[in-house]
């Protein structure tokens, strides 16, 4: 070996030229504006009864925020940051939440006081608990967080289809061929640059979409870049803009509950983009992630923002382009906070027309989707009670993603969970998971399922997660699988006599108390 060999850098760390960072950053901060990123903001100045001024405050503090906060998750520091390629964003989860902290206040600036206090403390709640996130790693297998971001990517279309047909309210036109145009037009570049090109170019074909999209409408008239004009240069965003915040137990509790729900998506997220890069996720990889989401959230309630997750929107962007680099996102992190504190710069982004970004959205968030069923990939669907989940699961979120009203025929305090199919599909796949997989006495396994692990190629078992090999060599075992947790540290194995050698210490090297309850599994 030569002396100045080095080990190479995981694509996740490697650090492109400074071009390539401006411009792959810069895309995802596109993607990131395809993803609703203005909308949480509108929605809940209109709910509250905020003013333009207001709003345009909110909209800056939500784009300054969320790049501190992609910053904190892709480069990390400590034990905060799961430094994968993950962008933060505002859950929409918590919008609901947030208009009924806000309206119980009186709504204006005063709601907003008492929203943000329950952001800050909830955050707060949230950074300490978050080793309790990943010790439950072992209740999402793949068979759950492969059916969540599967849900994700499935309901996310719904919103890029809206977008594609002109945008909510009274832009929405389905009828309208310019509509159709701009979206499938700038959707055809998308695939035709990936199909025509490599290299550097395959990779910002979102990108160059969204532009020659945009370019088009502005040559036809249908947008305009006055508003660029009209924004000013420089827009501060202090902490505590609308006063001190305040307290309620009840907002607390609220804006806790949505952080547990958030949890479900982060943890998605982190599965889904590490499954494209290729880097395997522990506990301590979910830990971390939340003790961003934690911190994210405290900053974004000192800075008049939102509580904060990683946003699923990207991690399709990260599989369509190919680019892993976390730094990428760290870039953009910087992007936006140049957006929130230079409103001009974000006056350019917003004059992108609706069909043109539904049309990138329906590429990014159907590879998101992809990204769930490549998870899935690894189930053992001949056990039909995983088949049942990931049926059931995604039933569930597309009948309340299909038919939105449908949370009116819950109670006001149940909306919160019934309200998203992306939040009612996951609960779902994980409540399944335990009933089927975790609770009660375990039903003895078929001839099949006992097999399943030994036709696994040896490889593969060593490069499975600790709950992926878990899960594949379960059915071996009836009662207490502790030993399955042992034999799984002994890798990677060189043969099948060691996989076996290895499990069977494993089996022996059993506790007194752990070898009684195995054994009183197998009494008849």
């Amino acid at each position: 070996m030569s002396g100045d060999a080095r080990p190479r850098r995981h694509p996740v760390d490697e650090v492109p030229s400074v071009a390539k960072l401006a411009i792959f950053g810069f895309q995802h901060v596109l993607a990131f504006f395809a993803g609703g990123a203005i909308v949480i903001p509108t929605l809940l100045a209109s709910s509250l009864g905020l003013d333009g001024g207001q709003l345009v405050h909110l909209i800056n503090a939500c784009l300054l925020t969320c790049g501190i906060a992609s910053i904190i998750q892709s480069v990390g520091f400590w034990k905060v940051g799961v430094r994968l390629p993950l962008l933060q964003g505002v859950s929409a989860v918590a919008v609901a939440p947030m208009v009924a902290i806000g309206l119980g206040a009186g709504g204006g600036a005063e709601g907003l006081r008492m929203v943000y206090g329950a952001v800050i403390v909830a955050g707060l709640i949230t950074f300490v608990i978050a080793p309790v996130f990943g010790r439950m790693m072992r209740y999402f297998p793949p068979v759950v967080t492969g059916s969540v971001i599967a849900i994700i990517g499935l309901s996310l279309l719904s919103v890029a289809a809206t977008s594609a047909a002109g945008g909510e309210g009274s832009a929405f036109h389905p009828e309208s061929g310019r509509n159709m145009a701009y979206a499938l037009g700038t959707f055809a570049v998308i695939v035709l640059v990936h199909k025509v090109s490599r290299g550097f170019l395959s990779t910002v074909g979102v990108l160059l979409g969204l532009v020659l999209g945009t370019f088009a409408a502005w040559s036809l008239g249908d947008t305009d870049f006055d508003e660029v004009g009209h924004a000013s240069w420089v827009g501060l965003t202090t902490p505590f803009q609308f006063g001190s915040p305040m307290v309620s137990i009840g907002g607390v509790v609220s804006m806790m509950v949505v952080m547990m729900i958030t949890a479900i998506e982060t943890t998605g997220a982190v599965t889904g983009v590490s499954e494209i890069v290729d880097r395997r996720v522990r506990g301590d990889d979910i830990t971390r992630a939340m003790r961003a989401d934690g911190l994210s959230g405290v900053i974004g309630g000192t800075l008049n923002s939102f509580p904060y997750t990683c946003f699923s929107e990207n991690v399709g962007l990260v599989r369509l382009t190919g680019v892993k680099s976390r730094w990428v996102i760290s870039v953009a992190g910087l992007f936006m906070i140049t957006l929130g504190l230079v409103p001009k710069f974000a006056a350019v982004v917003t004059a992108i027309p609706a069909p043109v970004l539904g049309g990138a959205s329906l590429a990014m968030f159907a590879m998101v989707a992809v990204v769930g069923l490549q998870i899935l990939s690894r189930v053992d669907f001949r056990d039909h009670r995983n088949s049942v989940i990931v049926a059931a699961s995604i039933g569930m979120a597309m009948y309340v993603t299909m038919v939105p009203e449908v949370k009116d025929a819950v109670p006001d305090w149940a909306q919160i969970f019934g309200g998203s199919g992306t939040t009612i599909g996951a609960i779902t796949a994980i409540l399944l998971n335990l009933v089927f997989h975790h609770f009660g006495r375990r039903r003895k396994a078929t001839n099949d399922e006992e097999s399943s692990a030994a036709r696994l190629p040896l490889e593969q078992i060593n490069d499975m997660t600790a709950q992926e090999f878990k899960a594949a060599f379960e059915p071996l075992f009836q009662g207490p699988t502790r030993a399955i947790d042992r034999a799984c540290e002994k890798r990677p194995f060189a043969d099948v006599t060691d996989l076996r050698t290895a499990l069977l210490t494993a089996f022996f090297d059993s506790s007194e108390d752990e070898m009684r309850r195995l054994l009183s599994f197998y009494r008849t």
